[in-house]
């Protein structure tokens, strides 16, 4: 019988239950995929825990990767045997098996392993839209990042190196800033020892920053605004400490005319071709050297709670994999 990850109440990493349940057989547009790894990221503590509500009783997880065992009826880019891989669509990627919407599913390539693409899909793609589409970073320029150590931190870093951008990078602990800084942060901040907007002005000469990536929300909320130049974009894509408070958008014009944003995943992969073309930017990334992506962790799908509880606690740096 197939394994699953299911919760019935919204809480704590507790609140996550083993299961059993037959997933069935595809219907029209559907696959029967078998997944070999997936990938926990933070959003799956928001829908854990009910910030991000979901109807209950509910599966939890979008990203895996595996290979597709069934295809049902008009399923044309995909068939028994692809190796694929996903981030978005319906929750249920804790399981050993699903079946689910062939929409997400991109096939992967021979030289990307099923391990890396599942703790790279959506903190991939993630990374994509964010520095490409969201505000288009160039050479030359400094930017901010928060949580430079976390998951998607770690990709960034890397990818903005690589396209010739210097990075200002926080963390919380000594070891992550060795980590940040390994990667090709430029500057590493603790912000736990250090004044984050004070450093920033330091290093830009009073200058300030035109863009800052902030999944860390609420803690970081004013900081962020304050390590903006005149003109400059606060992207906040999560809600690590909380989400970020009402505010008048006032606030935005006497801090020098700046711009806010909330933007996610899903929106920039909308259709087939954005899908395809963000997924295609990222392995290219990886082939070329430039992105280099392992989980730090591995954990049994059975030890999804103890993931969570890891995850939520900052015990882990980059990416972790439940393993079915």
């Amino acid at each position: 019988m197939n394994q699953i990850i299911r919760f019935h109440a919204t809480g704590g990493p507790e609140v996550l239950q083993l299961e059993q349940s037959d997933p069935g057989s595809p219907g029209p547009g559907e696959v029967l995929l078998r997944h070999s790894a997936i990938g926990v990221n933070f959003i799956d503590t928001y829908h854990r825990s009910g910030l991000y509500p979901l109807t209950l009783p509910s599966g939890l997880g979008s990203e895996a990767a595996g290979v597709v065992e069934a295809v049902g009826a008009g399923v044309g880019h995909l068939a028994v045997g692809d190796r694929v891989a996903y981030a978005g669509g319906a929750q249920g990627a804790y399981s050993q098996r699903r079946v689910m919407n062939a929409a997400p599913l991109v096939r992967l390539p021979d030289d990307i392993a099923d391990d890396t693409a599942a703790c790279v899909m959506l903190q991939g793609m993630t990374v994509e839209y964010l520095i490409r589409r969201t505000f288009a970073v160039e050479a030359g320029q400094t930017v901010l990042w928060h949580a430079a150590a976390g998951g998607v931190g770690q990709i960034a870093v890397q990818w903005l190196k690589s396209l010739g951008v210097q990075v200002i990078g926080t963390v919380g602990s000594a070891d992550k800033a060795a980590i940040a800084h390994r990667l090709g942060c430029k500057h590493v901040i603790n912000y736990r020892t250090e004044d984050v907007v004070a450093r920033v002005n330091e290093i830009t000469d009073g200058k300030g920053v035109p863009v800052v990536y902030d999944s860390v929300g609420k803690d970081t909320f004013d900081i962020s605004l304050d390590c903006l130049a005149p003109r400059g974009m606060l992207v906040s894509f999560g809600n690590a400490s909380g989400a970020v408070p009402a505010f008048a958008p006032l606030l935005l014009a006497q801090k020098g005319s700046l711009f806010f944003t909330r933007p996610k995943l899903g929106d920039y992969v909308a259709t087939r071709a954005e899908l395809e073309t963000s997924a295609e930017a990222l392995f290219e990334r990886i082939r070329a050297g430039a992105v280099k992506v392992q989980p730090s962790a591995r954990y049994a799908l059975a030890d999804a709670a103890r993931a969570h509880a890891d995850l939520e606690a900052r015990r882990t740096t980059g990416s972790i994999i439940l393993l079915p």
